[in-house]
């Protein structure tokens, strides 16, 4: 089976959204393809004294509305497509939540599972090295993403200050609260979801007190869905799942001890008082509200007829496909899409760097209510968009995005 290229990928969503609202075709063809991009080669001292030459990238997608945003990964399978592709879709997920930013993506081709705490530094610590004159507070900032973690970014901060000759707590977010980071981040994709689905149980005649929800995926964002869903709203947790399988339980799981038992035994299965069920079944189980939180493509033309949730929330980065998901609007069930579903980690994030320009910082209560009412309104500014051209919600997503980075650019006499 040929391996779909994300990039392409990207590029049609574009051009299909372009044909719903008659885009301007001089905007189109700019939006195609990012602004610029870097390539660089990264020469790291491993610990047994020899040099090994890394491959890695920036992509700068398009700055019309404010500095640019977004994560760097470390993959062993990382490609400048790949890139290209998450730079785009930070450049709309920005722009739905109306966050002055843009899109970024960087990426470094590496296997961090095969590399010391030290190579990992110099490996960061290198990147900045190269890409500095790239980035800045108020040019790009880059994030945590795929195998990089809080303390990477304090090593790229740190190694950014040095250049800069000053502190610049500002240059990286996603960092310890020890140099800058914000309170609330931890949680930040979940809880924004958890408001998204919030409002689309009100548009479903959903009680979420009495809802039931499936999660595949029990990482950092499906456990905080767990757990945040049974603790916010009262909702029945009856079924989660990781890469080895799934548990299932009538009655309701306890999302804090399931994750206990996964930390001691390195999977949700097997836990007590529960049925196994494969993470294939979970996804078509009779339930109120579906969060696919794990991989993308999962829900396929072939599967989609037999999703039975009202609700499916889009925690993970691609989860539908493009042919499931026609099949889903058109079986009345209320996809929310990944790019507004799990927005909540880039708009915690402008909060770190409003916080890092301020050198004042909020409290955890504060980030929690203004994180709410961004969410919300993205929400309802695609539901309108939803009902106004009569779209799917991905759809009327990507229009809402793509109209205003179109604006920001017609108004700086860029067309």
């Amino acid at each position: 089976m040929t391996k779909l290229n994300p990039f392409e990928v990207v590029q049609k969503q574009l051009d299909k959204c372009a044909k719903i609202i008659k885009l301007d075709s001089n905007v189109h063809e700019i939006l195609r393809v990012p602004m610029r991009e870097l390539h660089v080669s990264l020469p790291i001292r491993m610990d047994d004294g020899s040099i090994k030459v890394f491959q890695g990238f920036r992509v700068q997608y398009n700055d019309a509305r404010g500095p640019t945003k977004g994560g760097i990964r470390f993959h062993p399978d990382e490609t400048i497509d790949t890139v290209r592709a998450l730079a785009a879709w930070m450049t709309w997920k920005c722009a739905l939540l109306d966050l002055p930013l843009g899109g970024a993506k960087g990426g470094v081709i590496c296997n961090p599972k095969q590399m010391s705490q030290g190579e990992l530094e110099r490996l960061s610590r290198a990147y900045i090295n190269q890409v500095g004159q790239f980035i800045g507070p108020d040019k790009d900032i880059p994030a945590p993403d795929v195998y990089t973690n809080p303390q990477v970014m304090a090593w790229m901060m740190d190694e950014y200050s040095k250049i800069a000759g000053k502190n610049r707590f500002g240059v990286v977010t996603g960092k310890p609260l020890g140099v800058g980071g914000s309170a609330g981040r931890g949680d930040a994709t979940a809880r924004g979801g958890l408001h998204t689905v919030r409002e689309a149980a009100k548009v479903c005649g959903i009680d979420l007190k009495k809802a039931t929800i499936a999660v595949q995926g029990y990482g950092n964002a499906g456990y905080y869905a767990a757990y945040l869903a049974k603790t916010l709203f009262g909702s029945k947790i009856v079924a989660v799942s990781d890469t080895k399988g799934g548990i299932f339980s009538k009655g309701g799981l306890d999302p804090e001890a399931v994750r206990e038992h996964k930390a001691k035994t390195g999977s949700v299965i097997n836990f007590p008082n529960t049925k196994p069920i494969s993470n294939e079944k979970l996804l078509e189980l009779e339930v109120d509200i579906l969060i696919p939180a794990a991989l993308e493509n999962v829900i396929t033309g072939k599967n989609a007829p037999n999703i039975k949730a009202k609700i499916v929330a889009e925690l993970a980065n691609g989860p539908t496909t493009p042919e499931a998901d026609d099949i889903l609007y058109k079986n009345g069930v209320h996809v929310i899409p990944d790019f507004l579903c799990n927005a909540g980690g880039v708009t915690v994030s402008y909060f770190e760097m409003v916080q890092n320009f301020y050198m004042y910082y909020w409290s955890e209560k504060e980030v929690h209510e203004r994180l709410k009412n961004k969410i919300t309104a993205a929400y309802s500014s695609v539901l309108k968009a939803s009902k106004e051209y009569n779209v799917n919600m991905r759809q009327a997503a990507y229009i809402v995005a793509v109209k205003r980075v179109a604006e920001a650019m017609k108004i700086r006499g860029w067309i």
